[in-house]
């Protein structure tokens, strides 16, 4: 068991879960795989942290339900 500071600090001053969430259109899950293990691989490589603590959320927004520069992403 790893031991805490107050507000989930560890004793090295690191938090105890990065979470990143990202926001997209739909992709394939291969694609999705890469993103994770790379955004992982990054955290882990800056902040010199165990890959088991940074947790990646995708949520995927079908492309009927955004737009931009007005116009709507289906429609494209």
């Amino acid at each position: 068991m790893r031991s805490c500071l107050p507000n989930g600090l560890s004793p090295q001053g690191s938090s105890t879960m990065p979470t990143v969430t990202v926001q997209q259109g739909p992709r394939s899950v291969e694609l999705k795989r890469e993103l994770v293990k790379q955004i992982t691989d990054a955290f882990v490589d800056a902040y010199r942290i165990p890959a088991e603590t940074v947790t990646v959320w995708i949520q995927e927004v079908p492309t009927d339900s955004w737009g931009a520069a007005g116009t709507l992403t289906a429609d494209k």
